[in-house]
């Protein structure tokens, strides 16, 4: 496959702050693409140098076989963006709302139009076609906006933090959808916290902190490579205590984390031994064992402490 985005060396420095501080990596057509990393780790920095929308530091940046920021404004118009906050305009009904965004694109209204009953539903909106935004729920405004940033049929897709403040059922909704766009050849760019959203979503994904790339693989891949494949969540009265005296027999590594220890095994048997031990310690202690995932993964690589 070939790459639609490709960035090197890429730095941004606001005064004596470096937000961005060498990236390299590359997004295949096709896929779903995710970036992430904690709060401050530059993730919105990177999307915004790339959508040509900061100028960077240093380094090079090519959308679409086209140089950014030099050519940004003809890569912008072959691409569809999701920001964080909806910014939808409560002034016009939902099908005004994509009406209007295409003039931006310099789309006839008719070509909109005839696009109108597709993009309706696909976002599952064709029975508030007439409605006015404050109308609609969180999840049908969320929606709105992917349909809005599909009126241009994009090639590339960049979607930052699409599903943050969504109850279950819309976040599964949203999903679905965006597995829909990568079934039909769209490639997307994602940002997301959810670590199970970047793991059903993604074919690969990048890992950034404090501006630098620490890890780029696969989610399964990740997971494999970097974390202990079995995880023991220990909970109870003297759980610190056991966790010191007890744990280090079974596991690879043990974080204690306020009242719970985290047991990371090198295989089943360890995992299922430290079980045991765990419930027959005075008084017992409850346990909870599960396979690695991708959030054992984040947290082993950017630590536990609070990001602001």
């Amino acid at each position: 496959m070939s790459d639609v985005l490709i960035v090197r060396g890429l730095r941004k420095r606001f005064g004596d702050f470096e937000a961005i501080a060498g990236l390299d990596f590359s997004v295949r057509a096709g896929e779903c693409f995710g970036l992430l990393g904690p709060n401050g780790a530059g993730k919105s920095t990177t999307l915004k140098a790339v959508l040509g929308l900061v100028e960077p530091s240093a380094g090079t940046i090519e959308l679409l076989g086209l140089p950014v920021p030099a050519r940004a404004r003809q890569a912008r118009a072959r691409v569809g963006v999701v920001p964080q906050s909806d910014s939808l305009d409560p002034d016009f009904t939902v099908a005004e709302n994509l009406l209007v965004f295409g003039r931006y694109f310099g789309l006839s209204h008719r070509a909109v139009a005839q696009r109108l009953d597709e993009l309706l539903a696909f976002a599952g909106l064709a029975h508030k076609r007439d409605a006015r935004i404050d109308e609609l729920s969180g999840g049908m405004r969320r929606r709105l906006t992917l349909a809005r940033a599909l009126v241009n049929d994009p090639e590339v897709l960049f979607l930052d933090e699409p599903t943050t403040g969504l109850d279950p059922q819309a976040r599964h909704l949203m999903w679905d959808r965006l597995k829909q766009l990568t079934t039909r050849g769209k490639t997307i760019v994602l940002t997301t916290h959810f670590m199970e959203e970047a793991e059903r979503l993604c074919h690969r994904l990048a890992i950034i902190d404090h501006g630098r790339l620490i890890a780029l693989d696969s989610p399964r891949a990740l997971i494999r490579s970097r974390i202990e494949p079995q995880v023991i969540e220990v909970t109870g009265d003297g759980v610190a205590r056991w966790a010191r005296e007890s744990a280090p027999r079974f596991a690879k590594r043990v974080e204690l984390v306020g009242e719970t220890a985290f047991l990371y095994c090198g295989d089943l048997d360890s995992a299922q031994r430290a079980c045991a031990d765990a419930a027959a310690a005075t008084p017992p202690l409850h346990t909870l064992q599960r396979p690695a995932n991708l959030e054992d993964v984040f947290l082993k690589l950017t630590g536990r402490d609070l990001r602001d």
